[in-house]
């Protein structure tokens, strides 16, 4: 049986301390290094919550002068990461610290980038092959996750919009990957049901927009089901009633999700970006009511991966059909909603946001092609 008190190391893709606890050797760890004034990168949110002041504390116990940066968006825009680096250095900051979900750690990981990167943030911009001009060094970048969803902290890129128009850029750098990660479960025994479950939801589609995604790549597809795995025996008690082997259960299957996706996503997180970009609405509750209308257009044709994902999953049946039933039943078990009126969309939506869709990032993944009118239709039928 798993110990889930105990604190683990692993070192892939860097080194991760995973276990209860693991929050309270961050101090120990900078101050180690030489480290003094680390910049701490949260959202609001974050910020008032116990856990936090108390690591803060404890870095300030430790003789360490955190500065710490927490004015951002939801969905974070380039202005959050110009006024973040101005911190860094009106501070005098020498590292830099993320914790929280993906708001946060996206935000911070785009500081890292900018400190010693000066042309302008969206020059770097990976889809236009901003990537080539990442050729300084960059901070020494930690992360603390405090959700269980976005697997930022083992991410190497960052998703960041337009302050006007809101499209979504990101920017990607190996060097952007966290030197240490301290995975510490606790962190995550407070959230709301709502968060738990949007997070997991997104943790999920994560784990199987990897597994089915355009490309040979059986190691990312060995985690990404052991992944699906994991969640399908965790969420619901995490959400509902929560404890310690449901929490770590949940941590490691988001950060497996975000390895996973290296091989790449696709049409759920296309139906579920503009979401984002245009109504303001959480990332993981757009994934989550997008995920059963999105594998059910990429069901046809992909029977034995469904089949498989369905295994993983403890799916009664084992079928594409018995999937989909399941992710919306799931959906419905969470007390999350199951189509898109419940969360503020409208008919006069459903052009922009297909146009939005159709110009996503993430789609040319996605083991079938998706077209504009597609994307409509699938819209339309999630109203």
């Amino acid at each position: 049986m798993i110990q889930f008190d105990v604190i683990r190391q692993y070192n892939f893709p860097t080194t991760i301390r995973f276990g209860a606890g693991t929050s309270g050797e961050l101090a120990p760890h900078l101050k180690g290094l030489g480290f003094s004034r680390p910049l701490v990168v949260t959202d609001p949110n974050v910020r008032d919550l116990p856990f936090f002041k108390k690591i803060i504390s404890d870095l300030e116990r430790q003789g360490l002068k955190p500065e710490l940066f927490s004015d951002i968006h939801k969905n974070p825009v380039k202005s959050d990461v110009l006024a973040g680096k101005q911190a860094f250095q009106s501070a005098g900051s020498d590292c830099i610290v993320g914790i929280g979900g993906g708001a946060g750690m996206d935000v911070a990981r785009a500081i890292t980038l900018s400190i010693h990167h000066h042309r302008d943030l969206f020059d770097y911009d990976d889809l236009i092959g901003g990537d080539q001009y990442v050729t300084e060094d960059v901070p020494y970048f930690v992360t603390l996750p405090t959700t269980s969803g976005t697997g930022s902290e083992v991410g190497r890129s960052a998703i960041i919009s337009e302050d006007d128009t809101h499209r979504k850029r990101i920017l990607f750098s190996p060097k952007l990957l966290a030197k240490m990660v301290f995975a510490d479960p606790v962190l995550t025994m407070d959230l709301p049901p709502f968060i738990t479950a949007a997070t997991g939801m997104d943790a999920l589609t994560h784990n199987m927009e990897a597994y089915i995604a355009k490309g040979f790549h059986p190691m990312c597809e060995g985690i990404a089901l052991q992944g699906m795995a994991l969640i399908s025996e965790a969420i619901v008690i995490a959400t509902k009633s929560p404890d310690l082997a449901s929490r770590s259960k949940m941590m490691i299957a988001s950060l497996m999700g975000a390895v996973a996706f290296q091989k790449g996503l696709g049409i759920v997180h296309s139906l579920a970006h503009p979401l984002s970009s245009l109504l303001d609405t959480h990332h993981g509750l757009a994934n989550a009511v997008n995920l059963p209308y999105g594998m059910a257009f990429n069901a046809s044709g992909m029977e034995q991966p469904f089949e498989r994902m369905a295994q993983a999953m403890g799916v009664s049946g084992s079928s594409a059909d018995s999937l989909i039933t399941y992710l919306f039943e799931l959906n419905e078990q969470l007390e999350l909603p199951t189509k898109l009126n419940a969360i503020g969309v409208k008919e006069e939506h459903l052009e922009t946001l297909s146009g939005l869709a159709e110009a996503d990032f993430c789609h040319p993944n996605n083991p079938k092609p998706v077209s504009r009118e597609d994307f409509l239709s699938i819209y339309k039928k999630a109203l």
